[in-house]
Formats: C-alpha cells, structure tokens, sequence
C-alpha cells in the first residue's frame, strides 16, 4: 500500500485524525514497503505545499525555521519561538508533523513535552551541542534522554548523530563509531537513525545493514536518489533545510534583476497565482 493511501486505512476511512491516530500513523510510515520521504518546511506555506504535493507526513527544518525568523542555524532560536512555529504549522495540517528541536535547547525532556502540547507527533534529536567534538554528547546520557523523552511522551524519535556530518574522529573511526551511537539510541526507544553527511552509496549500503532500525539519510548535493537510498535499505530521506535556501537563493535572484534591470521575470516565472495562495489556507 502507498504511504498516502495509509492516512484513510489506519483511520477508519476519516482523515480527522487525533493526535494518537497520527503519531500511530506516523511510526508505521517507517515500517514500509516503501522509503518514507519526508519534505522539511519552514513555515505554514511550505508545509501546505508539501501537503498539497501528496506526502503523507512533513517535517520542519531547524534551520528553515530559525532563518525565517532572521536567526542563524544552531540553537540561536528561542525553544519557545520554535515551538510556536511548530504549533502553527501542526494546525494547519491534516497530515501527521514532526519536529526537528536540535539538541534540545538546553532541556530536551521539556521540549519534546512541548512539541506534543504543540501537535507535533514526532521529533529529530542531535547528540552535539555545538560545532565539534567536544560538544558531542556522552553516548550514556544521549541514551537517558532518549529513554525518557519516549517514556514520558511516546513521540516518534528520530535520534541523530552527527560524527559524519561534523567530521569528528579519524575517518577511518567514523563508521563504527556511528554505528555505536545509533543502535544504543534504538535499543533506548528511538524509531529512526539519522546520519546526515553521508552521501556515497556504498558506506549508505553498509550502514543500512549494520543499523538496527530504521535509516535517515539527508538528500542533498551529491546524495543518490530516492529510488537509489530505498535500493541501498534506507527507510526515510529528509531534505533540511534545503528548500528554504532554495527559496532564499529565489529571493537573490528577485532583488538583483529589480534592482540592476528594473524587471519582473525571476519574481513572475513559475510563480503561483494570488488565487492559488490564498486558496491554500482557505
């Protein structure tokens, strides 16, 4: 069965899910038999866009959302203004949404209460704090975290690591090291394994077969495809913050022809109409 075609089997026919109908959704969607791909938004629009597309579930981008709200990536954003981002778009949408919170801004218990206050049914968890190795953090306190955030909420987790995408240790470490850290946070109760910087097939291949759940992988430059990562044994691809640089790379392009040539081509190509937009949130 298509992911989408889940939403009316698991809910007896209705798309008026609760929060529990979503969050079972949601966690099954990982199980197959297909690669679960999951749109990041930044914002309302993009997430009913996303919505609109087809998929089945969204997600929301750290970096998305801490940029439309003129912060840097990492932890400058309040847990309180990423939450009430979260907040908006969980209500906006029919769909299941799940939460990218970082490290957890200081008090991961606290933030993953708050998503589920806000709607969200899962959420993404880093074990670094910062930009290097010492601030990754100790493999037993990740797993008590990890362990408490699914006892005392039941969200679906998405616990990541990111000894690739930082470069921590020697090369030749990194894999069993990340091997380490993802199968300790599945065995404390995380649903899916997040290793974003991986992107050659063969180390993905291997990953797929040594992790004991489910794998993310990121899709970015370089990456193999959807239909390439489902081949390799992935189980989810996410694509961060991706379509919101894109989006702010759009708006470069819109302010340098305005302001060199005086003209409206890039703002005007490919545009969606004035009726089409405000038709999304009626």
């Amino acid at each position: 069965m298509e992911a989408r075609q889940l939403l009316p089997a698991l809910c007896g026919g209705q798309l008026g899910m609760t929060h529990g109908e979503k969050v079972t959704l949601f966690r099954k969607l990982h199980q197959g038999p297909r690669i679960l791909v999951l749109p990041n938004a930044s914002d309302v629009a993009s997430a009913r866009i996303f919505e609109e597309a087809g998929f089945p579930a969204v997600a929301t981008s750290s970096a998305g959302v801490a940029f439309s709200l003129g912060y840097p990536d990492g932890e400058r954003i309040t847990r309180d203004e990423m939450i009430a981002v979260v907040k908006r778009i969980a209500g906006a949408l029919s769909i299941p949404v799940t939460a990218d919170v970082e490290a957890g801004y200081g008090d991961p218990i606290a933030t993953a209460e708050a998503l589920v206050e806000a709607g969200a049914v899962g959420m993404n968890l880093e074990d670094i704090t910062g930009d290097n190795e010492s601030s990754l953090v100790d493999l037993e306190t990740q797993v008590r975290i990890i362990e408490r955030i699914r006892t005392k909420t039941g969200l679906v987790i998405n616990a990541r690591t990111d000894v690739y995408l930082k470069s921590i240790g020697e090369p030749d470490t990194r894999f069993e090291r990340t091997v380490e850290r993802v199968n300790a946070y599945r065995k404390a109760g995380a649903d899916c394994l997040f290793v974003p910087g991986v992107r050659d097939a063969e180390t993905i291949r291997n990953l797929a077969r040594a992790v004991d759940g489910p794998l993310n992988i990121l899709g970015t430059v370089g990456s193999p495809s959807v239909g390439e990562l489902e081949q390799l044994g992935v189980r989810r691809v996410s694509i961060g913050s991706g379509p919101m640089r894109a989006a702010m790379g759009l708006m470069q392009r819109i302010a340098k022809e305005l302001r060199e040539q005086g003209t409206y081509s890039a703002m005007t190509g490919g545009a969606m109409s004035y009726a089409d937009a405000n038709h999304l949130f009626s």
